[in-house]
């Protein structure tokens, strides 16, 4: 067996630069060439230009660039326009270990998420591509806390998003626990100075991030490489349901027979299945989420089947709840507790609420294939549903919700992300 080296070492390495300043991608056929221009980014940091740290992994090679000139435009659909930054040029104002591809990555997932969340206050905390807690709220670092609160232990080292100016008293919260990166518009003085004291933090302002809106519905060109070095190229994922009156009703005809909700869901269900669908949006397929009062329940990502997925984000749920009774309780995580009598109470209280699930939102990317997915959340006390329809068991999924007084809308669009 080979004699260890520093392991440590790999996390603090810095790989030379030797990606080309500029980048062209050109479509063209006999009629028209269309080329899109990018330049790369770096910032200045102890005095050196420095671009991305290393790719998803410390033994990869990687560079950041922006679109700066040019348009694709292809029948009716029309690439972003260029010069419009948002995770593509961020604003370094402390740099920690200054980024790789992961803190971009996952702080442009949360941003996706965002741009729907004008409106009021939201945080959104990505760890690994995924959102493990979003939340919304009328005070910022409420939002902070019920979003990080949701998920405590997955949102250790992960990038938090907020869309409003991080102010002191969201500041103490976040610096109260391990973050990688916080984003947002802007900080205020005594939010720097609060982030100064954590020195492998990146702080990123985003002053764009105020014209987020604008993206909503707007498109950019995806790109895939495959393991031979092809490539496939596909236009960015827009939702069509933007507002509650955008669900369709969920029926269907099998067999002759027409198969319709008996309850349409309140005006509070909407909000979150709306609220849901939109934070779906930013999740990796297979995916289930619920959501309750303007926060993720419990999360279930990249699963391979429906019924699968559903329940991994229904123990998700469980556990989270116990493990923000078991800290804020007890300032220990639940993990960590020794008394029995500790356990069994947490245990008991959350078995009574479900997790937090009753009276939640359940949300799906995909449609549902049998009714068994639904019924895992109809068993937690789920009371509304959202999902794309069109399985050929839709009537199984109506009749199950009807059994039970739950409301389903349909989106007639599925969500999928890989």
């Amino acid at each position: 067996m080979k004699k260890q080296d520093n392991l440590k070492a790999m996390y603090r390495q810095i790989h030379p630069d030797l990606f080309p300043r500029n980048m062209e991608i050109s479509f063209y056929d006999e009629q028209q060439r269309q080329t899109l221009f990018y330049e790369k980014v770096d910032w200045v940091i102890d005095g050196e230009r420095k671009g991305l740290r290393y790719g998803e992994n410390p033994d990869q090679e990687a560079a950041l660039y922006q679109l700066v000139n040019g348009n694709l435009c292809l029948g009716e659909v029309e690439c972003i326009q260029s010069g419009r930054f948002l995770a593509s040029q961020v604003e370094l104002l402390q740099s920690g270990k200054h980024p790789g591809k992961i803190n971009i990555t996952d702080a442009d997932s949360a941003l996706s998420i965002l741009r729907y969340f004008h409106e009021t206050p939201c945080c959104v905390i990505v760890k690994h591509n995924n959102p493990c807690g979003v939340a919304r709220d009328e005070d910022l670092a409420t939002a902070y806390h019920k979003a990080f609160m949701a998920d405590r232990i997955a949102a250790f080292g992960g990038v938090v998003a907020l869309n409003r100016e991080v102010d002191g008293v969201t500041a103490e919260l976040i610096a109260e626990q391990y973050c990688e990166v916080v984003v947002a518009p802007e900080f205020s003085a005594r939010a720097l100075e609060l982030f100064s004291k954590k020195k492998n933090l990146r702080v990123m302002k985003i002053g764009n991030m105020n014209r987020l809106r604008d993206y909503v519905g707007r498109r950019v060109l995806d790109f895939k490489s495959l393991m031979d070095g092809g490539i496939i190229a596909q236009w960015s994922f827009a939702p069509r349901v933007l507002h509650a009156t955008d669900f369709l009703r969920a029926e269907t005809v099998y067999r002759d027979q027409t198969y319709r909700m008996k309850r349409e869901p309140t005006a509070s269900e909407l909000d979150d299945l709306l609220f849901g669908w939109l934070v779906e949006a930013g999740i990796t397929s297979n995916s289930v989420l619920y959501v309750k009062d303007g926060v993720t329940v419990g999360i279930g990502t990249g699963e391979q089947d429906r019924v699968g997925v559903a329940e991994i984000a229904r123990d998700k749920a469980y556990r989270k709840l116990a493990e923000r009774i078991a800290w804020e309780r007890h300032q220990v995580p639940f993990a960590a507790l020794s008394d029995t009598q500790k356990i069994s109470e947490i245990e008991a209280e959350v078995a009574s609420v479900h997790g937090g699930l009753s009276g939640s939102a359940m949300i799906s990317d995909g449609f549902f294939p049998f009714r068994d997915g639904v019924d895992v959340g109809i068993r937690e006390g789920v009371t509304a549903i959202c999902q794309p329809g069109g399985s050929v068991r839709d009537y199984e999924v109506i009749q199950a919700c009807n059994e039970n007084d739950v409301a389903m809308v349909f989106t007639g669009q599925r969500s999928f992300r890989h």
